[in-house]
């Protein structure tokens, strides 16, 4: 163990003697290098104030001159939080004798972490009372420093279910009816975690019920996770509430206030009304938490309780409320309509199946297609057909949810990603399981695959639109990945001329985008790559895969791209000890005597065993061209600017 990590180790541990045996008689630039990060990206200091050793703390600010401002990385619940300062670690921790001394010794209150976090909203989030009370009373912390997602202290308190925080923070002016990025408020997060007194703590101190981003009010908010308390206080009729708004709109209405006056609930003043009847409001609340029921709790017979209300609702007093009819019936969902009569919806209880089709039928209506649980809980039903072998169901009802999230989400979406990397990984078992079972297994057809696999292009062609360039993007490259993960499933259907043809187009259209992944590989350099191997939990593709550079290449694939360390993929295929894909691209016009950006052939890449029993002979492969280029570039002669730019290129490439 080096003294670094020794010194890490005794803060960590809290053991003040050796950490002061460490570091005694040594200089001060000495003890400055032994209190930086260590690998993990954490000080000592950091670490101990984390970890509350307030002597220690102590020790290396008074006597060893480290900085209290000084952040690294420091984990909590499984999480690395970087950029933390000290007094955040201290807070998130409830350490208060620390976070005291931390703050005597100049620390900031306000200092955040990369993601904008304060140590208030750390103390906030753990439910830290005492610190919570030190940090604004005796400091003055900032209440309303949101994080990147621009939830604000009393937002976490709310969601995290810490009501005497939540209730102080209120005391002390925090803005009841501030909104995230995403447009929620503190009554979002108290319906979403089932917070009902603290629901009602932020009603008695002029809470508004508003949508957020997705169109969500509170109420369908609580709907949506299943909180039936939160649902059943706000639907009814209230001393004082006056009417469900639910339909206040982003923007409307939403000055801040400077300080709330905390009442309880009985004395708030009335919502003001924006929607025609209160009466709608519920009956989409009731409605929306059966589809929970039948989804997320598994509890069919309290789901057609709730849609038994609903219904009620709707024909109350002879004044019937009408579902909307809808555009078209959907295939993924067998055709089913939801049901609009008593007897209809009495008769579900005969039908599982069709209850389980209502759900994801309501959840579209109410939530519409952009929210993520719409199309979440269509892929999750998918997933139970497919549990139960019934694969032909899934895949319909997943390349719906597909369809939903290109034409909603963002390019590159984790749950676009997601929905990508399922499909790769059903159609690799699919193929398995009917090898295993001959004629018996289920007939994975051209189509399936194919229209994922043009799919996934597309998403690619949709990021690259992006203004910001995606090509260091985890996400993108992961995308490359299943792409191609996809083709290499695709190898092993058989196909027709027309089909062939039709999967050559698409990726032809990959290869016309020119993506790149990390460190700039192409679809080509990652085809060679065993890492590509490595795209989910469960194995699909195997990399480096030689099916899928000959179809790269049948494309149009350039055997002699280059990534950012100027390796082709004949380098990278070198590297992954590939002699056969090696003979493949050479075939395709590869240089043999290209060099990357450290000089070096792919030929001198080759494992030492490998090249012993290779029969590849580099000058086999090397033209009087080539000779002459690297000629011209050993001996230094000036060529930039007399000669084409194709010559120019050649040159370069060796």
């Amino acid at each position: 163990m080096d003294l670094h990590t020794a010194v890490y180790n005794a803060a960590h541990d809290g053991k003040l003697l050796l950490l002061q045996k460490l570091l005694a008689g040594r200089g001060r630039e000495e003890i400055e290098e032994l209190l930086g990060e260590v690998a993990g990206g954490g000080t000592p200091l950091l670490i101990a104030a984390r970890r509350g050793h307030l002597d220690v703390v102590e020790y290396l600010v008074d006597h060893c001159g480290a900085s209290v401002e000084a952040s690294g990385s420091v984990h909590f619940d499984g999480e690395t939080i970087e950029g933390a300062p000290p007094l955040w670690a201290a807070s998130a921790a409830g350490h208060l004798a620390v976070v005291r001394s931390l703050l005597r010794r100049g620390a900031s209150v306000n200092r955040t972490t990369r993601t904008n976090s304060t140590p208030l909203r750390a103390a906030c989030f753990d439910g830290h009372l005492d610190v919570v009370r030190y940090l604004v009373g005796e400091h003055k912390a900032d209440l309303e420093v949101a994080n990147r997602h621009g939830h604000t202290c009393l937002m976490i308190s709310c969601y995290k279910g810490h009501r005497e925080i939540a209730r102080y923070l209120l005391e002390r002016g925090a803005q009841v009816n501030r909104r995230s990025a995403k447009g929620n408020t503190a009554l979002h997060d108290c319906a979403e975690s089932g917070s009902l007194e603290i629901l009602q703590l932020l009603l008695g101190c002029h809470a508004r019920m508003e949508r957020d981003g997705y169109g969500m009010t509170p109420l369908l908010a609580a709907s949506v996770t299943g909180h039936t308390n939160i649902v059943e206080y706000l639907i009814q009729e209230q001393p004082g509430h006056g009417q469900l708004s639910g339909t206040e709109l982003p923007g409307e209405g939403s000055s801040q206030m400077a300080g709330n006056r905390c009442s309880t609930p009985e004395e708030a003043e009335p919502y003001e009304s924006c929607c025609p009847t209160s009466r709608e409001a519920a009956v989409e609340a009731l409605e929306l938490l059966g589809a929970t029921y039948v989804d997320k709790k598994r509890d069919l017979l309290g789901a057609l309780k709730h849609w038994r209300r609903a219904m009620e609702l709707r024909h109350q007093g002879g004044d019937y409320l009408p579902k909307p009819e809808p555009q078209q019936l959907v295939l993924a969902y067998d055709y089913s309509r939801e049901v609009t009569t008593p007897q209809e919806l009495e008769a579900l209880i005969t039908d599982p199946d069709e209850m389980r089709m209502q759900a994801l039928l309501i959840r579209e209506r109410i939530l519409g297609p952009s929210h993520p649980d719409t199309s979440y809980y269509i892929r999750y039903r998918g997933a139970v057909y497919a549990d139960s072998g019934n694969f032909e169901r899934c895949i319909r009802l997943w390349k719906y949810a597909l369809d939903m999230q290109q034409n909603n989400l963002e390019p590159l979406s984790p749950m676009t990603a997601s929905s990508f990397l399922s499909f790769a990984e059903l159609f690799s078992y699919v193929l398995q399981d009917r090898s295993a079972k001959g004629n018996l297994g289920m007939q994975l057809g051209f189509a399936d695959l194919m229209g994922v696999l043009s799919k996934g292009v597309r998403e690619v062609e949709r990021a690259l639109q992006l203004p910001k360039e995606p090509g260091d993007s985890a996400q993108f490259t992961k995308a490359i990945a299943i792409i191609l993960h996809l083709l290499y499933l695709l190898e092993k259907v058989e196909c027709t001329p027309s089909q062939e043809h039709l999967k050559h187009q698409t990726v032809y259209r990959l290869l016309k985008c020119a993506p790149r992944g990390k460190n700039g590989f192409t679809p080509l350099h990652m085809a060679v790559d065993k890492e590509t191997t490595n795209v989910g939990r469960y194995r699909v593709g195997i990399f480096p895969s030689l099916q899928v550079v000959k179809v790269l290449l049948d494309c149009g694939a350039d055997p002699d791209s280059r990534d950012f360390d100027n390796n082709t993929p004949l380098h990278v295929a070198a590297q992954n000890n590939c002699p056969a894909i090696m003979d493949a691209l050479i075939e395709a016009g590869a240089h043999m005597d290209a060099t990357n950006a450290f000089k070096k052939t792919a030929y001198e890449l080759l494992d030492s065993k490998l090249l012993a029993k290779s029969t590849m002979q580099p000058f086999n492969y090397v033209t009087l061209q080539c000779l002459a280029a690297r000629a011209l570039d050993r001996n230094k002669v000036p060529y930039k600017g007399f000669i084409p730019e194709e010559l120019e290129a050649f040159i370069q490439l060796h």
